[in-house]
């Protein structure tokens, strides 16, 4: 999985929103599935449009590792672009992380539905909890 520099670099070499949506996609193919047993209410995103589950490995660590699901094949490449800004920090670090900023530099609020927008910040929200915003 390519970190988030890389994939805003790969975002400026793709001409057209219909290749964006694909590389989107092909990052969320590259996720490891939860296990079934990982896919319950309590790792489940409200706000989402599509069936969300995040989970956070080793939650009383002080750094952020989480992995996630979704039954949607865009929300799951949505998924990874939050695990390359947000995986592997310290917490401290990821309460600072501006996200719209960061993903500001792909331009997605132009080109995602309002729902998979809503969700994103539903996603954002969990993880920033997580780390003790």
């Amino acid at each position: 999985m390519p970190d988030f520099e890389t994939i805003v670099d790969d975002f400026s070499f793709l001409d057209d929103w219909e290749e964006r949506y694909k590389y989107i996609i092909d990052l969320g193919n590259q996720l490891a599935p939860l296990n079934d047993d990982e896919l319950t209410e309590a790792n489940k995103v409200r706000g989402c449009a599509s069936q969300v589950w995040l989970t956070f490995d080793a939650p009383e660590s002080d750094t952020l590792k989480f992995r996630g699901e979704s039954d949607a094949h865009i929300v799951r490449g949505l998924i990874a672009l939050l695990i390359a800004l947000y995986d592997g920090q310290s917490k401290a670090d990821a309460v600072n992380i501006d996200p719209k900023a960061e993903l500001a530099k792909l331009d997605l609020e132009d080109h995602i539905t309002p729902q998979r927008s809503n969700g994103l910040v539903s996603m954002i929200e969990r993880i920033r909890r997580q780390a003790g915003a």
